[in-house]
């Protein structure tokens, strides 16, 4: 692994190139730029990727783009042109992992797929990320996929939302996030294997990680494909409850703001019981065990729900924290600013950038204690860094990036 990229972090040396849009093939990148990696970002001359036009937007620049893309440095090349292609095996001699997140068989009718790529003259050690709707295999691998239809079919939206209401979707693109999570991790178990090859005197050739949306958030589902093999149940709506364990749920305060509370081991349950002055629940047959507590969740939760709902938020929280208990506050945007915890851990930082000025965003998760990462600068322009990486990895002069841009290859 070798980089020009003047950063810290577990990854530095490693080369990332990201032809992927929008969000999946986007966060596995992002991740691995906060590590250290020196990720360049590919997209089409002239409009960019299509993230840049999701708002909202500050001076018309979108808050998307310039916080997922934090790290990363921008190129444009056009792909579906020969001399695109060309200098994409280029870039790709020279990097660890691509990402890409095209329909199946895009690549290979540009002859950019995995045989092209691992090929000797290109990268034989080429680790290669593939993100799509539904895998590049499989009766629906055609089919136009985004993270709403992967939530929908992975079994996760099928259960949230009451059982008197329709199914709720999340606020989030959940499923792309998720995707782009098990991504950056698949990514580094290939490197891994890889460079333990090569350690052992073998070729350490890389490989193709097949990254459909749906999968990763049906693995999340842990164990629910299991229950309805041997015991026949689908899980169904089931509102703010947890099916297997109680009590957890989400209650309002006297002050009118909510908290969430979770007592789902029994030793937790007894010290919030006794925590609260409700100590005599202890005996009550319908709460001694989990799956007395679970049969009689609604009764359960009325009588919290009366506790709680008779003291402020703060009041609850200063009484039932010392004394154990498993209970916090819903957050907001604005509470998560102002709260003393996200602060102490570096949660929120601080970055001045050219186009948004004074800006604050998250910080790194997860903390490294030797090789922390760093935050070196907010979304780029597009095309910012042509002559940096073209120069540097290819060495390619002013010249040479005339003559490209003028016949539509950058």
């Amino acid at each position: 692994m070798n980089s020009t990229n003047n950063s810290s972090g577990p990854l530095t040396g490693l080369r990332v190139l990201d032809l992927s849009i929008i969000v999946a093939g986007g966060t596995a990148s992002s991740l691995m730029a906060d590590f250290g990696a020196e990720v360049v970002k590919v997209e089409r001359p002239g409009a960019g990727d299509p993230l840049r036009n999701w708002g909202p937007f500050y001076n018309g620049v979108s808050l998307w783009w310039k916080v997922h893309s934090r790290n990363k440095q921008s190129i444009t090349l056009n792909m579906a042109d020969a001399g695109g292609q060309r200098l994409l095996k280029d870039l790709a001699r020279q990097a660890d992992v691509l990402i890409e997140g095209f329909r199946p068989g895009t690549l290979e009718r540009w002859g950019l797929g995995p045989t092209d790529l691992h090929s000797a003259e290109v990268n034989p050690g080429l680790v290669i990320l593939r993100f799509s709707g539904f895998g590049q295999t499989g009766p629906y691998k055609d089919r136009p996929g985004f993270g709403t239809i992967a939530e929908c079919m992975s079994g996760y939206i099928g259960m949230t939302g009451f059982p008197d209401t329709p199914p709720n979707l999340p606020p989030v693109p959940l499923a792309d996030e998720i995707a782009g999570v098990f991504g950056a991790m698949a990514g580094m178990m290939a490197i891994y294997r890889r460079d333990a090859d090569r350690r052992d005197g073998h070729p350490g050739a890389g490989q193709v990680v097949d990254l459909s949306l749906f999968e990763p958030l049906f693995r999340l589902c842990i164990p629910h494909l299991t229950i309805y093999d041997r015991l026949g149940e689908i899980r169904e709506r089931v509102g703010n409850d947890f099916p297997d364990a109680a009590p957890r749920s989400l209650f309002r305060t006297g002050d009118e703001r909510w908290l969430g509370l979770s007592a789902t081991s029994q030793n937790t349950w007894e010290g919030l019981a006794q925590a609260m002055g409700l100590g005599d629940l202890l005996d009550d047959p319908r709460f001694t065990n989990n799956a007395a507590r679970l049969q009689h969740k609604d009764a359960l939760n009325e009588i919290l729900q009366e506790w709680l709902g008779g003291r402020n938020a703060d009041a609850v929280l200063d009484e039932l924290i010392p004394a154990g208990g498993v209970v916090g506050p819903v957050y907001n945007s604005a509470d998560i600013v102002s709260d003393a915890h996200y602060q102490s851990r570096e949660d929120i930082v601080e970055m001045d950038d050219p186009e948004l000025g004074h800006t604050r965003m998250l910080g790194l998760v997860p903390k490294f204690s030797d090789t922390p990462g760093e935050l070196r600068h907010m979304g780029p322009t597009v095309g910012q860094h042509n002559a940096a990486i073209y120069g540097g990895w290819l060495g390619l002069n002013d010249s040479d990036l005339e003559t490209l841009a003028a016949q539509g290859v950058i």
